[in-house]
């Protein structure tokens, strides 16, 4: 499951897990503090604001030469690109100095620290299990001629399974970008599964916009992002050459972010 649904807001799965972590550090933070009459919450967000700052500038660092002709969008983190264990160092390094500064918070600071990293890292761990899970799903569609083709006829070739629509902004920006690395990298299969519009919609844009795109297909009922558990656009998803998802990225994806997803599709061969 890529999004949990919240009303008319389609939140992703590890964004919520992130908050859920949050908020039980907070809430332990708290209960452990009431005795001593401190509460670690400001020193909780300073350190979360802290860990996404370092850990975004680490991810930009790694890939800079993608940010190289405008640096930016280095600033657009839409794109969801972070390395974690930077940021995590940074913020730990940081909680003990806040701790060593002022005794009155360690026990709670600790304590809210331990349970949110924890919670954190089981739920990471538990998701990315589920992913590794999934297996392609066995639909047809019809390509962007009208022929039916089959999901699984994709199977042999590392594939980027990529959910768009014509009427969605951030899809039409990654556009370009994935084009590039469709023909930057032969030996991968990138899919465009159109979600739910018809032929005449999507040729037109095509033709209008003469990207140059392979593999075009149409998902006129929204199947596969109910079958992947994503109702927000774009979507997309890596697999092997087995069929097995090893990766997913939910919004719009920079020339940064797909690089990083393909090392760990290529990786995972």
């Amino acid at each position: 499951m890529l999004t949990i649904n919240i009303g008319p807001l389609a939140l992703s799965t590890a964004h919520v897990l992130l908050l859920l972590s949050l908020l039980l550090a907070t809430v332990i933070g708290w209960y452990v503090g009431r005795r001593s009459a401190v509460n670690p919450e400001k020193q909780l967000f300073r350190l979360l604001l802290v860990a996404l700052l370092v850990g975004r500038v680490a991810f930009v660092a790694v890939y800079f030469e993608h940010y190289r002709e405008q640096p930016w969008q280095a600033l657009d983190i839409r794109d969801g690109g972070f390395i974690a264990w930077p940021g995590l160092l940074a913020a730990l390094l940081l909680g003990a100095w806040l701790a060593w500064r002022t005794p009155a918070i360690r026990s709670a600071l600790a304590s809210a620290l331990a349970v949110g990293l924890l919670s954190w890292g089981l739920g990471s761990l538990a998701l990315h299990g589920l992913e590794q899970g999934t297996r392609l799903p066995e639909l047809s569609f019809r390509d962007s001629q009208g022929a039916t083709v089959e999901l699984e006829d994709y199977v042999g070739k590392p594939l980027v399974v990529n959910l768009w629509a014509t009427w969605c902004p951030p899809c039409r920006r990654e556009m370009p970008v994935l084009a590039e690395a469709q023909r930057d990298n032969p030996e991968l299969t990138i899919l465009f599964v159109n979600q739910g519009e018809g032929q005449g919609v999507v040729n037109q844009y095509l033709q209008t916009e003469a990207l140059g795109l392979d593999n075009v297909l149409l998902d006129s009922g929204g199947r596969l992002g109910q079958h992947v558990g994503s109702m927000a656009l774009p979507s997309t998803l890596f697999y092997d050459a087995e069929g097995r998802q090893v990766g997913s990225h939910l919004g719009e994806l920079s020339r940064a972010s797909l690089a990083r997803a393909l090392e760990v599709l290529k990786r995972d061969q």
